[in-house]
């Protein structure tokens, strides 16, 4: 084999140089793929940059002292589009606020995997489709908004073993069935449920539990 001339391997590393090289930290890439999934007329994500080791510098994100993700504030930010499935690798994500937005789409069955997760806040966007059942493997979540999006379906009653859940808001989507009465629900104000096409929890026992939907 003819040996590899020096002109050929200094073009070679200048090449590799100069080509971004995305972030081989796992929540910096699940954040960028977030990114290229929304739509930021505003550039409230410029600092998101593929190129840094880790996203602990980016605006609007907040780590640990083991710069683990914990925290992502884009609540009111003017963005829109869908979420994907990576946002499940936030593994550490205490915190997920998108609320008032634009985004749209099914709400990834993935956020279920976001075990850390404390407060989940998507309310007062488009977000359709049903309430994954996912989200009853979050044990330690303690608030979860869903208000004021178009979402279908019933409540899952996988919900009634959320023991840590204090603050639960579905009102003004198109969901159906009967509220349920078990767990936390038993704390929660009608006014969690209001304007939907939900049978009040008085109902529960003596229709069934997806009746209308």
């Amino acid at each position: 084999m003819a040996p590899i001339s020096l002109p050929f391997c200094f073009f070679l590393s200048s090449l590799l140089l100069l080509s971004p090289v995305l972030s081989t930290n796992s929540e910096g890439n699940a954040l960028h793929a977030l990114r290229s999934r929304l739509k930021d007329p505003t550039n409230v994500l410029q600092s998101w940059d593929p190129t840094l080791v880790n996203p602990c510098t980016w605006f609007h994100v907040t780590c640990d002292s083991n710069n683990h993700v914990i925290r992502l504030d884009l609540g009111n930010s003017n963005i829109s589009g869908t979420l994907g499935p990576e946002l499940g690798q936030l593994q550490h994500l205490q915190y997920l606020e998108l609320y008032r937005n634009d985004i749209g789409g099914k709400i990834p069955k993935e956020l279920g995997n976001l075990k850390s997760l404390i407060s989940m806040d998507l309310y007062g966007n488009q977000f359709e489709g049903g309430i994954p059942k996912t989200f009853a493997k979050l044990k330690s979540l303690r608030f979860l908004r869903l208000n004021n999006n178009k979402l279908t379906g019933s409540i899952p009653r996988e919900f009634t073993t959320l023991s840590n859940l204090k603050v639960f808001d579905v009102s003004n989507n198109n969901l159906c069935g009967t509220i349920p009465v078990d767990g936390p629900f038993a704390s929660f104000p009608m006014e969690s449920f209001e304007n939907n096409k939900l049978n009040g929890p008085e109902l529960q026992g003596l229709v069934p539990y997806d009746f209308g939907c």
